[in-house]
């Protein structure tokens, strides 16, 4: 139903997800993330936002990826039914597909980057949205659009996409929580959205506000 990368920026430490659907409002019901704690994305045929929450929870008391992500799963009776893929902020992976989980579904990881999906058109979906997010130079943001428009490419969700939704988050700067919650063309939606955010007078008013490093700013 889903498809999800979640990335550390090994230039600047920042953490970033993005996510597209064939179904509605991803960004609320998939991605979350705390550069204290790390990212999360619960999917699914029955995702737990509950799922999302406990494992930052973990990670930001200490877990590693794995051990958040195994203490998460395992007392949920209803595991069959989801997928979790995270993140903690030493750039460690791990994910849980459960066993009813449409196919094709699963992950890949690579140093610092996770690809998670299911109710995809087949498994190489997963495989372009990694090679995509490796092979491309620049922005952290634009390697996260890649990843999301390469799986599009290459199959994307079996039934289309109607949502995307782009999350970075840094102990330097304010969070980019950007949402597209229906479209005929989500992903062309939100790139849209994204260039919006690095023009001014956006660009140039969020780089005043507070942020973990300077929780006092005020620059107006």
């Amino acid at each position: 139903m889903t498809y999800t990368i979640l990335a550390i920026d090994e230039k600047t430490g920042r953490l970033g997800g993005a996510a597209a659907t064939g179904s509605l409002c991803v960004g609320g019901w998939v991605l979350r993330g705390d550069p204290r704690a790390g990212m999360s994305a619960s999917q699914g045929t029955a995702p737990s936002t509950l799922w999302g929450e406990q494992v930052l929870e973990r990670m930001r008391a200490g877990s590693p990826a794995e051990t958040a992500v195994a203490q998460t799963v395992d007392p949920d009776s209803g595991r069959a039914y989801r997928q979790l893929a995270a993140l903690d902020p030493a750039g460690r992976t791990a994910a849980f597909t459960g066993e009813a989980s449409v196919p094709a579904c699963g992950h890949r990881a690579a140093p610092g980057v996770i690809v998670a999906g299911n109710m995809l058109q087949d498994e190489g979906v997963l495989d372009a949205a990694l090679a995509a997010y490796l092979s491309t130079h620049g922005d952290f943001t634009d390697r996260l659009m890649a990843a999301l428009f390469a799986g599009e490419r290459a199959g994307s969700d079996s039934r289309g996409l109607l949502s995307a939704a782009l999350l970075v988050v840094g102990r330097d700067i304010a969070p980019i929580t950007l949402r597209v919650d229906y479209s005929e063309t989500p992903l062309s939606a939100l790139s849209e959205l994204l260039v919006r955010t690095h023009t001014a007078p956006y660009s140039e008013w969020v780089r005043g506000v507070p942020t973990l490093d300077v929780p006092g700013r005020a620059d107006v």
